[in-house]
């Protein structure tokens, strides 16, 4: 099993497959990756030799900001948003969708689950 950017790819995979598991790598990255360090795409990553995984490594390591990085600039962007208090910050404060997309209904992922308003269409 190989190890880049501290993720462990799995065994079974294309290695253009298998390097999308690393945070920040897609797959059009995953094939520019292959194809800079001269690896078949097409190759599992249990039939890596060592050699192509430190080819592997050295180039995302140079080129490419991954996992703990990115992920600390993602937050601190988002973190610039809400300080500045734009829409898009004020949105992500209040948990809302913040692409424009309809609240009315949908947007259970972001709201959360439903809560019941007590006395609301409430019959007599």
């Amino acid at each position: 099993m190989a190890r880049i950017a501290s993720i462990d790819l799995p065994a079974n995979k294309r290695i253009d497959i298998a390097l999308t598991y690393i945070f920040g790598i897609g797959r059009p990255s995953a094939a520019d990756i292959c194809e800079k360090t001269g690896v078949n795409p097409g190759t599992r990553v249990r039939d890596l030799v060592d050699d192509e995984i430190t080819l592997l490594r050295s180039e995302i390591e140079k080129k490419y900001k991954v996992e703990g990085d990115l992920r600390t600039e993602v937050q601190m962007n988002i973190k610039r948003l809400m300080d500045i208090g734009c829409y898009r910050g004020i949105r992500h404060r209040k948990g809302l969708p913040v692409r424009g997309q309809r609240t009315h209904t949908n947007s259970r992922t972001r709201r959360g689950v439903r809560k019941n308003v007590i006395g609301k269409n409430k019959k007599k």
